[in-house]
C-alpha cells in the first residue's frame, strides 16, 4: 500500500512520455474513443473494489459512492466518448476580406504531457475526471492522487496500469515530497484540485516553466435563502448538499444566510430533516461517512463553540465523526474566518438582498454560490451581482454533475474550468491557422508605402 516509486523512475517515465508523444496513438481521436471504452469497462469490472477502497478510507457507502464519485466518472466518459471525435475536428472559421483567397481555421492539438494532482475527499472522481478529459483532448498523464486516501490511491494505480501502457498514463504515490518532485519537473500542463494554500505554490512552480494551469480549489460558499423560499423543500436540499461525504466537498454550502422572519422555521426542518436523512444517532450510522484523517477531524471539531450550538455536536474521536450540527454565527466568529469543509453549518441572517450582495462580495470568490428563493428579482439580482464559481437556484451542488457545462472557480477559489467540452478546451491548444492560396498576392501591404495603398489599406482594414 502507498508504494513510494523512486525519483529516477519518476524522471525516466516522464522523458519517455515527452519521447513518445509526437507519435502517440491517441494523436488520432478514434483511438481516444477506443481507450476511453476501455477504462468504462474497467471501472465496471472493478467497481467493488473502489466502493471497498472508499469504505475504507472515508466510510462512504456504496449508494454514495456510485452517486458521487463512480457514476460521474462513468458519465463523464460516456460523454466524451460520444463528442471528443467531433470536439478534435478542425474549426473553420471567418477570413476577413483582408486575406482574400485564403482559408482560416482552429486546429485543436493537445498539450503533452500533463501532470494531474488529486485531493483525498472525492478521490476516485477528483482523478478520473481531469483524467478523462485529458486523454479525450490527447495528452499523456502522471497522475499523483492523495496520500491521504491510501486504499483508493492504490486501486486507482491498478486500474490505470490495467488500461494504459505507462508512455499514455502512470500513476505516482507517495507525498509531500512526490509532489514537490513532479512540480519541479517540465511539463506540458498542471491541472491542481485542492487547498488554496498548496493552489499558490502550484502556481508558483508552473511559473517558473511557463506552464498552464487548471487550479479547482474552494472558499465559503453561501447559501442563502430569503422569506419567499419553500421552507421544507430548501431544508432538504440544504441537508443533503452540507452533510454529503460528512461536508468534506469543495462546494458545499459552507454557511446558512438566511431571512432573519424565516429563521426558526428554516433551523426546525433543518433538525427535521437531518434526523430523516441520517437517522437519530448520525454518529453510530454506519452509513454516515467519518473525517479523512485525525487532523482533519480536530480542526473542524475544534470550530464547534459549544454554547452557540443549535443541533448536534456530538463527536467521536476513535471513529472520526462528527454529528451533523448547527451553530449560531456572526460574520465575527472564528468559524467564518474560514473554509470549514465538516459537517458544521454556521447560520447567519439578513434583513434585505443588498446586504447579501455586499457580504458575500467582500469575502472573497466563492467556488459555488446557492440561493432559495421564489422571488425572480432576487435570484437574478444575487446570481448577477454576487462574485462566485457556479452554482444553483432551489438546490445545491448538481450543478457539478453534469457535462454539459464547465465546472471552476475564480480568483482564491479557481482559475479555469472542466467537465464536458470546457474539459476538452482546457487540455488543448488550439492553433490558429491561416492557410493562404499563391494564385494570386495583393500588393499593398509590400513596401513602398504609396498613398494609393494606405487607401487600399484603410478600406479594408475598418
Amino acid at each position: 500500500m502507498d508504494y513510494k516509486m523512486p525519483k529516477e523512475e519518476i524522471l525516466s517515465l516522464i522523458a519517455k512520455q515527452k519521447e513518445y508523444f509526437p507519435s502517440s496513438e491517441l494523436r488520432d481521436p478514434k483511438n481516444r474513443v477506443a481507450v476511453l471504452k476501455e477504462l468504462y469497462q474497467n471501472i465496471v469490472d472493478m467497481q467493488e473494489e473502489i466502493f471497498a477502497a472508499l469504505k475504507a478510507d472515508l466510510n462512504k457507502s456504496e449508494v454514495e459512492s456510485y452517486m458521487a464519485e463512480v457514476g460521474i466518472v462513468l458519465s463523464e466518459i460516456s460523454y466524451m466518448i460520444r463528442h471528443c471525435r467531433k470536439f478534435a475536428k478542425i474549426k473553420r472559421v471567418r477570413t476577413p476580406i483582408a486575406q482574400f483567397t485564403s482559408k482560416s481555421y482552429k486546429l485543436p492539438c493537445p498539450y503533452g504531457s500533463v501532470l494531474i494532482i488529486s485531493p483525498w475527499n472525492y478521490p476516485f472522481m477528483l482523478s478520473l475526471d481531469p483524467l478523462v478529459d485529458a486523454i479525450a483532448a490527447g495528452n499523456s498523464v502522471v497522475l499523483k492522487p492523495s496520500e491521504t486516501s491510501p486504499h483508493v490511491s492504490d486501486v486507482i494505480a491498478k486500474l490505470i496500469s490495467k488500461t494504459f501502457k505507462q508512455e499514455l498514463a502512470f500513476v505516482v504515490r507517495g507525498g509531500r515530497d512526490e509532489v514537490s518532485y513532479l512540480l519541479d519537473q517540465q511539463f506540458d500542463y498542471i491541472f491542481f484540485t485542492g487547498s488554496t494554500r498548496v493552489g499558490k505554490i502550484v502556481m508558483q512552480k508552473a511559473a517558473e516553466h511557463f506552464t498552464p494551469v487548471t487550479l479547482e480549489m474552494g472558499g465559503k460558499s453561501p447559501c442563502i435563502v430569503d422569506e419567499t423560499a419553500n421552507i421544507k423543500l430548501a431544508a432538504k436540499r440544504i441537508v443533503f448538499g452540507k452533510f454529503l461525504n460528512s461536508g468534506q466537498t469543495c462546494v458545499a454550502p459552507d454557511y446558512l444566510y438566511c431571512h432573519r422572519s424565516i429563521k426558526d422555521e428554516l433551523i426546525h426542518e433543518i433538525k427535521r430533516q437531518i434526523v430523516l436523512q441520517y437517522s437519530v444517532d448520525p454518529v453510530g450510522n454506519d452509513s454516515y461517512p467519518r473525517m479523512i484523517s485525525q487532523k482533519q477531524f480536530d480542526g473542524v471539531a475544534g470550530l464547534i463553540c459549544n454554547d452557540k450550538i443549535l443541533f448536534g455536536g456530538k463527536t467521536n474521536s476513535a471513529k472520526l465523526k462528527i454529528e451533523p450540527t448547527l451553530v449560531d454565527a456572526s460574520f465575527e466568529d472564528e468559524i467564518m474566518q474560514t473554509e470549514i469543509f465538516g459537517p458544521v453549518l454556521p447560520v447567519v441572517t439578513f434583513e434585505n438582498v443588498d446586504e447579501v450582495i455586499t457580504r458575500v462580495n467582500n469575502g472573497g470568490k466563492p467556488l459555488a454560490l446557492y440561493i432559495f428563493s421564489s422571488n425572480k428579482e432576487n435570484q437574478e439580482k444575487i446570481t448577477k451581482y454576487c462574485e462566485f464559481g457556479g452554482g444553483c437556484i432551489n438546490d445545491t451542488i448538481i450543478h457539478i454533475a453534469t457535462s454539459n457545462m464547465g465546472f471552476g472557480g475564480l480568483r482564491e477559489s479557481g482559475i479555469g474550468s472542466y467537465h464536458g467540452k470546457a474539459g476538452f478546451d482546457s487540455f488543448t491548444h488550439y492553433k490558429s491557422i491561416v492557410d493562404k492560396k499563391t494564385w494570386l498576392d495583393l500588393p499593398m501591404r509590400y513596401q513602398p508605402h504609396t498613398k494609393i495603398k494606405y487607401s487600399l489599406i484603410k478600406k479594408f482594414l475598418k
